[in-house]
């Protein structure tokens, strides 16, 4: 798990400041582009202030069975409003470049299997039912393609070039949020050794590797 989620972190950091700030700063300017990326930073700041969330630890296996199963169903539910939002900047993505949207779906798609376990790992250990456990998890990344959906059913007449390009700023100041508030915090907790820094760069070098492949 600590080299998992340091893994997702260097997926995501690298895809945010290599693929997806740069695009939004080609669709807008600058300041425009930057100013999108903070607001995204800011945004997930408040929504972790008031949907906390936070991944399920080794401790926990030694709780109540009800505390273990409310875990897991807040987890699930923060982590289902934070996916919202994943799945319209995919679809904003691929409606400016293929490549790119193919991008940011490798990155949320990594990022997603950690998430996955700290919705699935405390109802199982309570539970001890691994179908119950794979239903939460799979409820709260259903808000993904929910999000792709209201992209194209109710946004699609607003998404010009510059509304999609302010998501993708939007998006990275989300990601790069997850990263270093989450992701790495959480790698550490599971293993305080060098292991999650390595997944970091690995991670990173994953994303590079594909993006080059995808040029």
């Amino acid at each position: 798990m600590g080299f998992t989620l340091g893994f997702s972190a260097g997926v995501m950091l690298h895809v945010s400041f290599v693929e997806l700030l740069p695009a939004a700063v080609e669709g807008l300017d600058f300041l425009r582009a930057h100013l999108a990326f903070f607001a995204g930073m800011g945004l997930l700041f408040l929504v972790d202030m008031f949907v906390p969330h936070e991944f399920a630890g080794h401790e926990d296996h030694t709780e109540k069975q009800g505390k273990l199963v409310r875990t897991g169903l807040l987890v699930a539910l923060g982590i289902a409003i934070h996916n919202f939002p994943e799945g319209l900047a995919t679809f904003a993505g691929t409606m400016m470049e293929e490549r790119l949207g193919g991008a940011i779906a490798v990155a949320i798609a990594i990022h997603n299997v950690p998430e996955g376990l700290a919705v699935a790992a405390p109802i199982y250990a309570a539970t001890g039912k691994p179908g119950k456990a794979f239903k939460w998890a799979l409820l709260s990344g259903l808000s993904e393609p929910a999000g792709a959906a209201l992209a194209a059913l109710v946004l699609w007449p607003f998404l010009t070039p510059g509304v999609v390009a302010f998501f993708l700023g939007l998006v990275a100041g989300f990601m790069v949020s997850i990263a270093v508030d989450e992701l790495v915090p959480a790698a550490k907790e599971f293993h305080h050794d060098h292991v999650p820094i390595l997944g970091v760069i690995l991670g990173s070098m994953l994303m590079a590797a594909s993006l080059w492949m995808l040029r």
